[in-house]
């Protein structure tokens, strides 16, 4: 069966992302010294050919950093540094001059680590206060071999995960430019329906369920 949402719910669900994304953005600027913004423009429900071809087209020219999200909800995020990232990360956090390279030693490693760590964190609880859920995200982790190869494993020996992608748009802001982070976030098909109950039996102006 096949799974909707109405323009609303989906307004819904990107205005609880933009919510927890504020928070981590704060936490994320203290890091890279410079204004950070997060945000998702949009969210799709996409199927799960269309996740594999999205990863697939970042793991040659990107770092992946996975952390997922356990409890009430399943789910995943994936965060891609590019070159641009690692080096400038790598200058502000560690005082070190390397090239535009994705090719990261262990110091480089754990800082992508905790970069994950706080924006999903902060993420996850939001949601936990906002859905009323007992969720927490697991320790980040930097996935070894092809990553689409594992996603692939999942959405296609599991019939019912139909993932939600929420396409994150985020942006290191300077003087001269801003550089562009990619992050997903997907849930199962369980979850899904699990936040769209939640969202459909909930007053979020009067903060009480609805009868």
């Amino acid at each position: 069966m096949d799974l909707h949402m109405t323009e609303l719910e989906r307004d819904i669900i990107r205005e609880i992302l933009n919510i927890g994304l504020a928070r981590a953005a704060d936490s994320f600027a203290v890091i890279a010294q410079e204004k950070v913004l997060l945000e998702v423009p949009n969210l799709d429900i996409v199927p799960g050919r269309s996740i594999l071809d999205r990863v697939h087209e970042y793991e040659g020219s990107h770092a992946i950093i996975q952390s997922d999200i356990k409890g009430e909800f399943n789910g995943t995020t994936l965060m891609f540094f590019s070159g641009q990232h690692v080096q400038r990360l790598s200058r502000v956090c560690l005082r070190m001059n390397v090239p535009d390279s994705i090719e990261i030693d262990a110091m480089q490693e754990s800082l992508l680590l905790e970069i994950s760590n706080i924006i999903t964190g902060a993420l996850v609880t939001q949601l936990a206060n906002i859905l009323k859920a007992h969720i927490y995200g697991a320790p980040p982790r930097a996935p070894r071999g092809n990553i689409a190869d594992s996603l692939k494993s999942l959405i296609f020996n599991q019939p019912m995960v139909q993932p939600l992608i929420f396409s994150v748009i985020t942006q290191f802001s300077d003087k001269e430019n801003s550089v562009e982070l990619p992050l997903m976030l997907f849930f199962d098909r369980n979850t899904f329906i699990k936040i769209l109950d939640i969202i459909r039996t909930y007053d979020f102006l009067g903060g009480q369920p609805t009868v």
